[in-house]
């Protein structure tokens, strides 16, 4: 078997051994085939770079071609622009001798026509010689230059003071062609040559002003102040007529007159007035300043105001947008409409201010102070006034629409604020503004104090004179309260007029600060004064909340001294729960119609009572001792018939049926279900006792051992049987939460008040069926 192994193997490595002696062999021949490769690659090289010499040595040659045929080219072109460069500057240098020597002879003929338009050509030819100032030539035509527009300077101020001389009282001469030529020479000269024209004539033109009107005249002072506008009105026409062609129309010099006359009518009446400041009233000081702004409109209306700040050209403000500021109609007239008429308009954009604003009428901001002391004697007059016609004609009157309005003399006291805060403002919109609120802050306090709080009614010191008897006989229809109905309605009244002047004080500081200068606004404030109405309202409010309550009062104290422990059965409501409803239907509707207009007033006069009148309702509810079981459902009984009444309080007696606020419900129906639960605590038998006590938590949530003892009087149980139910009853409370007080108060829910409503119907049921 071994053998024939051996005899198959033999021929395959025979053929491996071919094989790899075949590989071998053949691999002897690529190192010379290699070599031969890399020479035949070097020799292509060595041509390819042969060629890129030849032809890089072509390209020159052709450059070189090409520098050669194109030199002469460049040549020329360089030839050609300094030829045309010389030419342009001979031109040029011929212009500006020959324009110099034309200059010069022409300033000596006085041809200012020709010289305007020459001097201006010689000024733009010169512009091309600034880098050739080195030359001698060039720099001393430069000079022949300034010199000519140095004497032309001269020669014409010379020419206008002989024109128009500083003294004589006539004017030599007048406008000529030869003075308006000169203005268009002064436009292109310096500009202090145009200044000083300008300045001289102006001089000269108001020189007669300055005479006529000097501080020692009597068409100085402030009476005659329209003398001064009529004055320079008449002017201004002259100018136009005389000399309105001779200046350039750039020149405004129709405005630079008016300016500069407003300029010196401020320092003259500044200087007047404070000479003559014990003279000053504040009619005369008023008359010359509604004249003064008149005739600053009249500026505003016919000038840009271009010439205010020596400014080129400045563009006439463009028309204001349509106004929706409510005071602006009004600032041009005195009708003084209402001020609530205003205020009440939405808020819109101020006016573009008048360039003119001022000019003059701010040398009348130092004496203002007249005008501030006159408007503090006037309001002063104004509310002693208030006070002796409110005492003349009374409260109002029952039955009328003047009960339970707001006090006429309220709006007669805005209307006057408003007048006076448009004029000011437009007198000043600085200090003097400051100085008129502060007045206005005073007398807001004062009628909040004289007309308002002044005339709330008072209360009586004693309980109204009713007695337990009388009260529990009284009939429908009787009186009890402290007030009678023009009291009420005078509480009312002043209660719808504090409420307006709170909401008119806030409006007027929003028109004093959109008046006054942003730099003052932070010192107007009001709120003082709104704090002062404010809390005038909330007296009234608790005036007839007093009145309501001390009416209820001797009912409440009849119903604690009722027998209730020998109450037999239990019949109708209670004669103490007629007595109140019957005080708070003669008290409510008469209230609700004067405060038709604050209704929000009247809910919260109605919140106020509540929580007032239930709290003592339980207190006196607590005074009941003992009671028995029938006299407890018969104040059960009463509980739910006053409640009943408290959730219709605010619609009683109106035809108009209205849902009470759900604030208010809330109030009632807590407070009332807490009386009643009371009650059911008192029914339940005390035995056993832990069930009592479990009962007493789960229904009143109080954990208060006095609120608990007050329950165990209520039922009559003797002082032995409550101390035991009180130790319990501080073993049963729930342990309080971790982390709050130790004080009595419980962890758990109390009753919704669907929850309790059901109850007390269900109580109700059993009461009528044990009737």
């Amino acid at each position: 078997m071994q053998w024939n192994t051996s005899i198959h193997c033999f021929p395959l490595s025979r053929r491996l051994d071919d094989n790899i002696r075949t590989v071998v062999r053949g691999q002897t021949n690529v190192g010379q085939d290699g070599r031969q490769a890399l020479a035949e690659a070097q020799v292509a090289i060595g041509q390819l770079f042969g060629k890129i010499i030849d032809i890089k040595d072509k390209a020159e040659k052709s450059e070189q071609m090409v520098k050669e045929i194109t030199r002469d080219i460049k040549q020329l072109d360089h030839a050609k622009r300094h030829l045309t460069t010389s030419i342009t500057t001979l031109n040029h240098l011929h212009m500006l001798a020959g324009g110099v020597d034309s200059l010069e002879a022409m300033t000596r003929k006085r041809q200012y026509g020709e010289v305007a338009n020459l001097l201006q050509g010689v000024v733009n030819v010169l512009e091309h010689f600034h880098k050739y100032m080195g030359i001698p030539q060039i720099r001393q035509l430069s000079e022949r230059v300034k010199a000519a527009q140095s004497e032309l300077g001269t020669q014409i101020l010379a020419d206008f003071e002989e024109a128009f001389p500083a003294q004589g009282s006539k004017r030599a001469g007048g406008p000529s062609n030869v003075l308006r030529d000169a203005c268009l020479v002064a436009n292109v000269l310096d500009p202090r040559i145009k200044q000083e024209i300008i300045k001289k004539f102006i001089r000269q033109h108001l020189s007669e002003y300055m005479v006529l009107f000097q501080e020692n005249q009597d068409v100085a002072w402030l009476d005659k102040i329209d003398r001064r506008y009529a004055w320079i009105k008449r002017q201004l026409v002259d100018y136009e007529e005389k000399y309105g062609r001779m200046f350039p129309e750039e020149w405004c010099m129709t405005e630079r007159i008016a300016v500069e006359f407003c300029h010196i009518t401020r320092t003259e009446l500044a200087k007047v007035m404070r000479t003559r400041a014990k003279e000053i009233e504040v009619k005369l000081l008023l008359f010359a300043i509604q004249r003064t702004t008149n005739f600053e409109g009249l500026l505003a209306k016919r000038f840009s105001g271009c010439t205010l700040t020596d400014g080129p050209g400045v563009k006439k403000p463009e028309p204001p947008l349509e106004s929706t500021n409510p005071f602006l109609e009004d600032e041009v007239g005195d009708d003084g409409s209402e001020m609530e008429e205003d205020l009440d308009r939405p808020k819109k954009h101020k006016a573009p201010d008048n360039p003119f604003h001022g000019i003059i009428s701010k040398c009348f901001e130092p004496h203002l102070y007249v005008y501030i002391e006159s408007q503090d004697k006037n309001l002063g007059e104004m509310i002693d006034r208030f006070v002796s016609d409110f005492r003349a004609q009374g409260p109002p009157r029952v039955g009328t629409e003047d009960g339970g309005a707001v006090l006429p003399s309220c709006a007669d006291l805005f209307v006057y604020y408003k007048k006076c805060m448009v004029q000011c403002s437009q007198l000043s919109t600085g200090e003097p503004m400051i100085a008129l609120t502060t007045i206005f802050q005073k007398y807001l306090r004062e009628y909040a104090w004289k007309i308002l709080s002044g005339n709330l009614p008072k209360t009586s010191s004693n309980s109204g004179g009713l007695t337990i008897k009388s009260l529990l006989q009284e009939k429908e229809g009787s009186e009890a309260a402290k007030f009678n109905v023009e009291e009420l309605c005078l509480i009312c009244s002043i209660l719808s007029t504090a409420e307006y002047c709170l909401a008119t004080t806030q409006q007027l500081e929003e028109k004093l600060k959109e008046k006054v200068d942003k730099t003052l606004v932070e010192r107007i404030n009001l709120t003082g004064e709104m704090d002062t109405f404010s809390n005038v309202i909330s007296n009234s409010i608790q005036l007839l909340v007093q009145d309501l309550d001390a009416a209820c009062d001797p009912a409440l104290t009849a119903m604690s001294k009722m027998p209730w422990q020998s109450v037999e059965h239990v019949g109708d409501q209670s004669p103490y729960v007629t007595s109140v409803i019957m005080h708070i239907k003669q008290n409510v509707p008469i209230i609700r119609e004067n405060l038709a207009s604050t209704r929000k007033y009247f809910t919260q006069f109605c919140i106020k009572f509540t929580n007032s009148f239930i709290p003592k309702f339980i207190n006196h509810l607590f005074r009941c001792k003992p009671i028995s079981m029938v006299g407890a459902e018969q104040l059960l009984l009463d509980t739910h018939s006053l409640k009943t009444v408290l959730l219709d309080l605010p619609s009683i007696g109106s035809q108009v049926v209205r849902k009470a606020p759900a604030s208010y419900t809330k109030i009632v129906v807590k407070g009332m279900t807490r009386a009643e639960m009371i009650l059911k605590v008192v029914m339940a038998p005390h035995e056993p006792t832990v069930v009592f006590v479990d009962n007493y938590i789960k229904l009143l949530a109080d954990g208060n051992p006095e609120t608990f003892q007050k329950t165990l009087d209520m039922k009559g149980l003797k002082r032995s049987e409550q101390s035991s139910m009180l130790e319990l009853f501080r073993q049963r409370l729930p342990a309080p939460p971790s982390g709050a007080d130790g004080g009595p108060s419980l962890s758990f829910s109390t009753p919704t008040p669907e929850q309790e409503n059901s109850r007390i119907r269900k109580l109700e049921k059993l009461i009528k069926k044990r009737l």
